[in-house]
Protein backbone atom coordinates (compact mmCIF):
# COMPACT_ATOMS: atom_id res chain seq x y z
CA UNK A 1 0.00 0.00 0.00
CA UNK A 2 1.45 3.35 -1.07
CA UNK A 3 0.95 6.66 0.68
CA UNK A 4 2.49 10.13 0.49
CA UNK A 5 4.13 11.65 3.57
CA UNK A 6 4.46 15.43 3.65
CA UNK A 7 8.08 16.48 4.24
CA UNK A 8 8.58 19.18 6.88
CA UNK A 9 11.30 18.07 9.30
CA UNK A 10 15.08 17.98 8.90
CA UNK A 11 14.85 14.19 9.33
CA UNK A 12 12.45 13.91 6.39
CA UNK A 13 14.68 16.21 4.32
CA UNK A 14 17.63 13.92 5.04
CA UNK A 15 15.55 10.94 3.88
CA UNK A 16 14.70 12.73 0.62
CA UNK A 17 18.35 13.68 0.11
CA UNK A 18 19.37 10.03 0.57
CA UNK A 19 16.81 8.94 -2.00
CA UNK A 20 18.01 11.67 -4.37
CA UNK A 21 21.64 10.53 -4.13
CA UNK A 22 20.71 6.95 -4.99
CA UNK A 23 18.21 7.76 -7.75
CA UNK A 24 20.14 10.56 -9.40
CA UNK A 25 23.43 8.65 -9.53
CA UNK A 26 21.72 5.64 -11.06
CA UNK A 27 19.54 7.56 -13.49
CA UNK A 28 21.37 10.75 -14.48
CA UNK A 29 25.04 9.74 -14.72
CA UNK A 30 24.63 8.46 -18.31
CA UNK A 31 22.60 11.55 -19.26
CA UNK A 32 24.45 14.51 -17.71
CA UNK A 33 27.64 13.03 -16.21
CA UNK A 34 29.21 12.81 -12.77
CA UNK A 35 30.20 16.47 -12.36
CA UNK A 36 26.74 17.87 -13.08
CA UNK A 37 25.01 15.19 -10.97
CA UNK A 38 27.29 15.99 -8.01
CA UNK A 39 26.73 19.74 -8.45
CA UNK A 40 22.95 19.43 -8.69
CA UNK A 41 22.71 17.06 -5.72
CA UNK A 42 24.68 19.46 -3.54
CA UNK A 43 22.94 22.63 -4.75
CA UNK A 44 19.35 21.40 -5.08
CA UNK A 45 18.90 18.01 -3.39
CA UNK A 46 20.95 18.13 -0.20
CA UNK A 47 19.00 18.13 3.07
CA UNK A 48 19.74 21.84 3.75
CA UNK A 49 18.73 22.80 0.19
CA UNK A 50 15.47 20.85 0.46
CA UNK A 51 14.65 22.43 3.82
CA UNK A 52 15.32 25.87 2.34
CA UNK A 53 13.08 25.13 -0.67
CA UNK A 54 10.26 24.00 1.63
CA UNK A 55 10.61 27.29 3.51
CA UNK A 56 10.14 29.25 0.30
CA UNK A 57 7.88 27.62 -2.26
CA UNK A 58 8.26 23.85 -2.64
CA UNK A 59 6.15 21.09 -1.17
CA UNK A 60 7.92 17.74 -0.86
CA UNK A 61 6.34 14.34 -0.27
CA UNK A 62 7.95 10.99 0.43
CA UNK A 63 6.48 8.11 -1.57
CA UNK A 64 6.11 5.34 1.01
CA UNK A 65 5.45 1.77 -0.09
CA UNK A 66 5.02 -1.00 2.50
CA UNK A 67 6.51 1.24 5.23
CA UNK A 68 9.70 2.03 3.31
CA UNK A 69 10.67 5.12 1.35
CA UNK A 70 10.38 4.29 -2.33
CA UNK A 71 10.67 7.75 -3.89
CA UNK A 72 9.73 11.39 -3.59
CA UNK A 73 7.76 14.20 -5.19
CA UNK A 74 8.16 17.98 -5.14
CA UNK A 75 5.63 20.49 -6.43
CA UNK A 76 5.59 24.27 -6.67
CA UNK A 77 2.32 26.17 -7.09
CA UNK A 78 3.28 28.74 -9.72
CA UNK A 79 0.21 30.99 -9.86
CA UNK A 80 -2.24 31.54 -12.71
CA UNK A 81 -3.86 28.15 -12.08
CA UNK A 82 -0.59 26.30 -12.68
CA UNK A 83 1.61 23.92 -10.71
CA UNK A 84 5.18 22.85 -11.43
CA UNK A 85 5.90 19.17 -10.91
CA UNK A 86 9.49 19.78 -9.88
CA UNK A 87 10.40 16.23 -8.88
CA UNK A 88 8.90 12.78 -9.30
CA UNK A 89 11.40 10.03 -8.58
CA UNK A 90 11.04 6.35 -7.70
CA UNK A 91 13.88 4.03 -6.71
CA UNK A 92 14.92 1.68 -9.50
CA UNK A 93 14.07 -1.32 -7.31
CA UNK A 94 10.51 0.00 -6.88
CA UNK A 95 9.80 0.85 -10.54
CA UNK A 96 7.38 -1.15 -12.64
CA UNK A 97 4.76 -1.48 -9.89
CA UNK A 98 2.68 1.61 -10.66
CA UNK A 99 4.20 3.88 -8.00
CA UNK A 100 5.05 6.60 -10.50
CA UNK A 101 1.50 6.59 -11.78
CA UNK A 102 0.11 6.68 -8.22
CA UNK A 103 2.44 9.60 -7.42
CA UNK A 104 1.27 11.48 -10.49
CA UNK A 105 -2.36 10.80 -9.59
CA UNK A 106 -1.65 12.17 -6.10
CA UNK A 107 -0.24 15.38 -7.63
CA UNK A 108 -3.20 15.68 -9.99
CA UNK A 109 -5.48 15.33 -6.96
CA UNK A 110 -3.63 18.21 -5.27
CA UNK A 111 -4.21 20.27 -8.40
CA UNK A 112 -7.94 19.52 -8.41
CA UNK A 113 -8.28 20.33 -4.69
CA UNK A 114 -6.62 23.70 -5.29
CA UNK A 115 -8.41 24.58 -8.54
CA UNK A 116 -5.21 24.24 -10.58
CA UNK A 117 -5.86 23.43 -14.23
CA UNK A 118 -2.33 23.12 -15.68
CA UNK A 119 0.44 20.82 -14.44
CA UNK A 120 3.84 21.34 -16.04
CA UNK A 121 7.39 20.08 -15.70
CA UNK A 122 10.75 20.17 -17.40
CA UNK A 123 12.63 17.05 -18.42
CA UNK A 124 16.12 16.65 -19.88
CA UNK A 125 15.92 16.23 -23.67
CA UNK A 126 18.03 13.06 -23.46
CA UNK A 127 15.89 11.46 -20.74
CA UNK A 128 13.95 9.47 -23.34
CA UNK A 129 12.42 6.88 -21.01
CA UNK A 130 10.95 9.53 -18.73
CA UNK A 131 9.73 11.59 -21.69
CA UNK A 132 7.97 8.53 -23.11
CA UNK A 133 6.40 7.82 -19.71
CA UNK A 134 5.09 11.37 -19.37
CA UNK A 135 3.61 11.17 -22.86
CA UNK A 136 1.81 7.96 -21.87
CA UNK A 137 0.51 9.82 -18.79
CA UNK A 138 -1.09 12.50 -20.99
CA UNK A 139 1.57 15.24 -21.10
CA UNK A 140 2.35 17.20 -24.26
CA UNK A 141 5.66 18.76 -25.29
CA UNK A 142 5.25 22.54 -25.51
CA UNK A 143 8.83 23.44 -26.43
CA UNK A 144 12.44 23.66 -25.34
CA UNK A 145 14.01 25.54 -22.47
CA UNK A 146 17.63 26.06 -21.49
CA UNK A 147 18.35 27.26 -17.96
CA UNK A 148 21.73 28.24 -16.52
CA UNK A 149 21.98 26.61 -13.08
CA UNK A 150 25.41 27.92 -12.18
CA UNK A 151 28.71 26.10 -11.83
CA UNK A 152 29.14 26.14 -15.61
CA UNK A 153 26.10 23.88 -16.09
CA UNK A 154 22.80 24.28 -17.91
CA UNK A 155 19.60 22.29 -17.97
CA UNK A 156 18.63 21.62 -21.60
CA UNK A 157 15.04 20.49 -21.26
CA UNK A 158 11.66 20.06 -22.83
CA UNK A 159 8.67 21.67 -21.13
CA UNK A 160 5.79 19.21 -20.82
CA UNK A 161 2.25 20.19 -19.85
CA UNK A 162 -0.95 18.43 -18.91
CA UNK A 163 -4.39 19.97 -18.48
CA UNK A 164 -6.08 18.92 -15.26
CA UNK A 165 -9.85 18.50 -15.51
Amino acid sequence: MAYFQSVHTPEHCAQVAQLAREIWREHYLPIIGQNQVDYMLKKFQSAPAILEQIGKSHEYFLVVQDDRNAGYIAVVPSGKGQMLLSKLYVLKSERGHGLGKKALQFVEGLCRERGITLLWLTVNKNNVHSIDWYFRMGFNNTGSTIQDIGGGFVMDDFRLEKEIT
